[in-house]
């Protein structure tokens, strides 16, 4: 598949497609790889919170589709979640997914993937930008967790970032590692 492309604008690291199709083509693709990533997960038996392969989904979705490609294409993930269907780590849809203990960390992929696509850069930012991605989905995803658990900050970052920054910095490692191959692979051309 070839992604027609236009030139970078403020904000965006690399060429965007400017074909409708191919850009819904793309949104597509990283909101079925967000699905597909959450039934990776492990569960921990101390936090509500599993260990999925969905950072690098969101991480690579901003790092190729850009800030409002990425975002667009988690939004479109949220989306699918919200009209019923179970691709969500616990395999809840509709309603009771957005209101689950892990709901911060889904409604954090949307601004994650935007300031991952925003903040990199060719060579310079790129694992900086997929640092600041982890953060966000950390705050939002905690925050949410913090409601859960009666207001309890300090038992919600214990429970829902701590046991998992090992692992997802490896996943924005790799997500950074693989981000000009699958632009390539999706027609979109190095950077």
């Amino acid at each position: 598949m070839s992604i027609n492309t236009r030139p970078v604008t403020a904000g965006d690291a690399r060429t965007l497609p400017t074909n409708k199709t191919h850009i819904v083509v793309g949104l597509l693709i990283f909101a079925a790889l967000t699905a597909l990533t959450a039934r990776f997960s492990f569960r921990l038996p101390f936090t509500p919170v599993p260990i999925t392969l969905q950072v690098l989904a969101v991480l690579l979705a901003g790092l190729v589709l850009g800030a409002r490609g990425g975002a667009a294409s988690q939004l479109t993930y949220l989306g699918m979640i919200a009209v019923g269907l179970p691709f969500t780590a616990s395999g809840l849809a509709g309603p009771a997914a957005f209101f689950s203990p892990t709901a911060g960390y889904l409604l954090a992929f949307v601004p994650a993937a935007f300031v991952v696509g925003a903040l990199a850069r060719p060579g310079r930012w790129t694992a900086l930008a997929a640092f600041a991605g982890i953060a966000v989905i950390y705050v939002g995803g905690a925050s949410w967790l913090a409601v859960w658990l009666g207001g309890d900050w300090t038992k919600a970052w214990t429970l829902g970032v701590t046991p998992f920054i090992a692992a997802d910095l490896a996943k924005a490692v790799l997500a950074v590692a693989a981000a000009g191959v699958v632009r390539r692979v999706l027609g979109g051309g190095a950077r």
